[in-house]
Formats: structure tokens, C-alpha cells, sequence
């Protein structure tokens, strides 16, 4: 098969490549593609080195497939251009995940939505990937209500620039590159993409409206508080879930280990639970910590864990490859 992955060079473009590898993913031809100030540098795949190459003649190869990561804007503009040449799309940007005519897929919730006719697919944020592997066979069981989350979010998600601002700081290295408004090591800042008028953050709006297209249910009640925490392994978060039926513990918590793609860890006498350190460089959403809410029924707090530049962003999306490809979809 041939496959484009647009925004090659960048820090999840590479984490797809690596992933393409390790998954043995079906590829022919491979296609690095990139702006054209990164046109002719080299990335590696398998043990060879590939030339990266311009959009337009990424397009003109016609590849089967085109993995994109390479921000909203070039998303927006190009993207069409791909699936106008009959070229499906999986893109990895926030560009398209809340239009009506395109689906937002996690491949263990609702891959079954996708079709042929789907040239344009949209991968969800990082945060709400991880949220609805835990919620999906939750809700099937129980019917979820209302969903509380606060996220602990690694600067991993905000590429190599917040990965350059924790480390020169952790290093004392006096830098002009600056990722957030404020330090970020030994700091936690309560403050991810830009506020909006209703005084939540964009990414806090995301994990709301996502949650509920890709669970398929606009009755479930979402609210998040998202926070940068000086961690790279990994995204965490914390989540009170109200259902409308009662639960058994030891039974919710075989029906989550039962789950594609959830390893529980809940094991507190022994000090085990979910921990971005553990999940680093992990395709699994590992959920941990799993108690009754005791100030009201029917609620359940849980802890969820997994790597945002694997699960949240590259092994996602090639995921969603994989189950085109396996379908004959593509």
C-alpha cells in the first residue's frame, strides 16, 4: 500500500513513522511529506532513508492513503485537494473533527461508522482518545449521565517547543523559546490552546463536544478543566462518572479489562496504578483507581493514563489505517 505522511519531520509525524514500523503496518511506498522549507531533508523508516517531498507531488503519486499531522491550517487547505484526487485522508488535526459531514473515529468505539466513501477522516484531541476507550464500554453497560474530568496534560502535546521550554528550564538554560505564558517546570498551569468567551479553554471545549460524537450520544453531559503539568511520559486524568445505573465494582472493572485497548492497574495495596512514566512509548490506555464516589449515587471515580504522541495522536490514527485497510476500505 502506499502511504503519504504529511508533516513527516515534525514530533507526532515521526512518532507515526515509528509506528507504521512497529505495527508492520502494510506499506508499499512510502511518502514523507512536509512544508517546502523541509523538502529534500531525509527521514529514516526501516532502516532506510527516505527524501521528503512537497504536497502537490504527494498528490500526483496518488497514494492510497495520506496520514496527516501537519497543523490545522495545511489540514484545512489541502486535505481537500487529497481526497479530490481520490486519496483518503486520516488527519490528525483539530481542522475537521467537529464537522457534521466527517467522522471523528477511535477504532475500539465506533470504527464501525467508516466507509469508502469517507475521504476525509477525522482523528479526535489526544485527551478525549483516551477518555472514551475508558467511557465506551462503561456507557454500553451502565448509561453514562454526566462526565467531570481534569487532565494533567504532558508538554509533549505542545511539540518540541514545550518539550524545549521544560528542559531549558530544568536545566537553567536561558531561552527565548516559550511555549506557555508562564515557567512550566515545578509548575502547573491551568491553561491549554486559548480561553473562549465562556471562560473554558478550547481544549476543554474539545473534550466536551468530541466525547459526545464519537460516543454517538449527545445526552451525555461533559465539563473538563485541562492542565499543563511538567511531565513528558504521558497524559492523566482524573474522571467522576455519574451513570443511570448502579454498578458493581469487581464487575466494572472486568468489563473495562475485558475492553480493547485498556490494561487496568487498580491494585492500591500494592501501590499499582496508571502513571505517564509507565505508559510512555505505550499504545494502551491504562485506567486505575477505581472507587464509588460516595457523595452521591451511581458514580464512579476512576483514573485514566496514556501516551498523547502514541494513542492520543500517531498509534490512533494509524489505527484507523489499519482498519480501512483491513476492510478493503481503501
Amino acid at each position: 500500500m502506499k502511504v503519504a505522511v504529511v508533516g513527516a519531520t515534525g514530533l507526532v509525524g515521526s512518532k507515526m513513522l515509528q509506528v507504521l514500523e512497529e505495527r508492520n503496518f502494510p506499506v508499499t511506498e512510502l511518502y514523507p511529506v512536509a512544508s517546502e522549507k523541509s523538502v529534500g531533508k531525509e527521514v529514516e523508516f526501516k532502516g532506510k532513508k527516505y527524501k521528503v517531498i512537497g504536497l502537490q507531488d504527494a498528490i500526483d503519486i496518488k497514494p492510497d492513503v495520506a496520514i496527516f499531522s501537519a497543523g490545522g491550517a495545511t489540514s484545512t487547505e489541502w486535505a481537500p485537494r487529497f481526497a479530490e484526487a481520490g486519496i483518503t485522508v486520516v488527519d490528525n488535526s483539530s481542522a475537521w473533527r467537529m464537522d457534521p459531514t466527517k467522522k471523528l473515529v477511535v477504532p475500539e468505539v465506533n470504527a464501525d461508522v467508516l466507509t469508502a466513501e469517507d475521504k476525509i477522516i477525522a482523528n479526535p484531541n489526544c485527551s478525549t482518545i483516551q477518555l472514551v476507550v475508558a467511557l465506551a464500554p462503561l456507557h454500553k453497560k451502565y448509561t453514562i449521565k454526566r462526565v467531570v474530568v481534569s487532565t494533567y496534560q504532558s508538554v509533549t502535546g505542545s511539540g518540541k517547543k514545550g518539550v524545549d521550554q521544560l528542559t531549558n528550564e530544568r536545566n537553567k538554560v536561558e531561552s527565548d523559546v516559550k511555549a506557555y505564558a508562564h515557567p512550566i517546570d515545578m509548575n502547573a498551569l491551568p491553561h491549554i490552546d486559548v480561553f473562549l468567551e465562556n471562560g473554558y479553554t478550547k481544549e476543554e471545549m474539545k473534550m466536551v463536544k468530541e466525547t459526545c460524537k464519537i460516543m454517538g450520544d449527545d445526552s451525555i453531559k461533559v465539563t473538563a478543566t485541562t492542565v499543563r503539568v511538567p511531565v513528558m511520559g504521558g497524559h492523566s486524568e482524573s474522571v467522576n462518572v455519574e451513570f443511570e445505573n448502579d454498578f458493581e465494582l469487581d464487575e466494572l472493572r472486568q468489563i473495562l479489562a475485558d475492553a480493547p485497548g485498556i490494561v487496568v492497574e487498580d491494585d492500591v495495596q500494592n501501590n499499582v496504578y496508571p502513571m505517564p512514566l509507565n505508559a510512555h512509548d505505550k499504545d494502551d490506555t491504562f485506567v486505575g483507581r477505581l472507587r464509588r464516589d460516595e457523595s452521591q449515587p451511581n458514580t464512579l471515580n476512576m483514573w485514566i493514563v496514556s501516551d498523547n504522541l502514541r494513542k492520543g495522536a500517531a498509534t490512533n490514527t494509524i489505527q484507523i489505517a489499519e482498519y480501512l485497510a483491513e476492510k478493503g476500505l481503501i
